[in-house]
């Protein structure tokens, strides 16, 4: 009935005001990978108290405080003690350094290269080769450095021939040509290997990913060595 619930739900309202509100702004960014389950956990007690009409008040009420006073004990101790606030939250771990993919990091975090390329391209990285850096921090987002200082080299120097494409474009993903990209932007495979050449790789399964950038240039970056 309407005028069971009504009650129980004005409660939960006005208790998950007060004790968000004792959480702090750090529990409502989901700043840590904690900050959101907690969250999730504190948002369905609240809805299990308004609905359930099995659950009584005294136990929802008693549930959500207790979850609140856990939560705000355990971010206490995250504060005093470095060793806890790594269990809770993990550790930022570094996909690009020094400009270079870190293949093997990602293969332990399960994340391919499109999957980078998305985060970056969501922060307005359009081209690897732009990142001198690339941090995931512990609530999933990424942070990026960019490097200070980029060559740049024009078709004629390098005698490209002349694209349509506006963005960086993807030629090699994990040792393998993207041939769908060959054909749109009109490049053919003697070109890939020509320029592969010029840096020393003799075989396409040498490198990691490759792109063509917006200048014509080809960015490469290897397999790291065994």
């Amino acid at each position: 009935m309407l005028i069971d619930i009504l009650p129980r739900t004005v409660l939960a309202f006005f208790v998950l005001l007060i004790l968000t509100r004792l959480l702090g702004k750090k529990q409502l960014s989901h700043l840590t990978f904690f900050n959101y389950i907690t969250g999730i956990t504190f948002g369905n007690i609240a809805a299990e108290l308004a609905s359930d009409k099995a659950i009584t008040s005294i136990e929802g009420l008693g549930s959500l405080i207790l979850w609140t006073g856990l939560t705000i004990l355990v971010e206490y101790l995250s504060v005093k003690s470095a060793a806890i606030r790594r269990i809770l939250n993990g550790d930022p771990t570094i996909l690009i350094k020094n400009g270079k993919i870190q293949r093997k990091v990602m293969a332990k975090m399960r994340l391919s290269l499109d999957g980078l390329l998305t985060m970056l391209r969501n922060r307005n990285i359009f081209s690897i080769q732009d990142v001198e850096y690339a941090v995931i921090e512990t609530n999933g987002q990424i942070s990026i450095a960019k490097k200070q200082k980029k060559q740049s080299v024009t078709k004629q120097d390098m005698n490209i021939p002349s694209t349509s494409f506006l963005i960086p474009t993807e030629i090699i993903v994990d040792g393998k040509i993207v041939k769908r990209n060959l054909q749109e932007l009109n490049i053919n495979y003697q070109w890939v290997y020509q320029e592969l050449r010029k840096t020393g790789i003799n075989s396409v399964s040498e490198v990691l990913y490759a792109e063509l950038e917006s200048d014509g240039t080809l960015f490469i970056d290897k397999f790291e060595s065994q």
